[in-house]
């Protein structure tokens, strides 16, 4: 319907102070919309990469038409197996948090994202304990609610997605 207007690579980090500066405001579709704009022209945009990756992900839970597969379709646009694992995890955590905000038990996403982080954690540049931070995060929430108490049985959760799905 609409032919879209490439930017001026010289444009980039207007733009994405711009992304950035948009999740900030909670305008997170703004956000994916300009990461979007800078893929086209620098596929491989490392801070572009994950800026869309976490716009997706705050849209989770709130009526819009983004799903899991859209977040996980960035996974392997990441530079490497570190970021792929630590994303990953934030996925599954932000999925669970939007289940939980509609009231609606998301303990096996806490533990996926769990699975994630520790699998990240090895990985992770010296002095990077965001694996950590965010492991930790998801514990406190199962322990905080009664119907996120694990099971015997659900402890070995494997994580398992690597689709190879295009950015744009």
């Amino acid at each position: 319907m609409f032919e879209l207007k490439p930017i001026s690579p010289e444009a980039i980090p207007a733009a994405l102070a711009k992304a950035e500066r948009y999740r900030f405001l909670d305008e997170p579709r703004e956000a994916e919309s300009i990461c979007r704009d800078i893929l086209r022209i620098d596929a491989k945009h490392p801070v572009a990469v994950v800026t869309l990756l976490l716009a997706i992900t705050d849209q989770f839970g709130r009526g819009s038409e983004v799903t899991l597969k859209d977040a996980r379709a960035v996974l392997p646009h990441l530079r490497d197996e570190y970021e792929r694992a630590y994303y990953s995890g934030v996925i599954c955590e932000r999925w669970a948090k939007a289940l939980l905000a509609r009231g609606i038990p998301g303990y096996d996403w806490f533990r996926e994202a769990m699975v994630w982080y520790e699998k990240a954690e090895p990985l992770s540049p010296e002095g990077n304990d965001d694996a950590i931070l965010r492991w930790n995060t998801c514990a406190r929430i199962i322990m905080r609610h009664a119907e996120y108490r694990p099971q015997p049985d659900d402890m070995t959760v494997e994580p398992g997605f690597d689709d190879e799905v295009p950015l744009l």
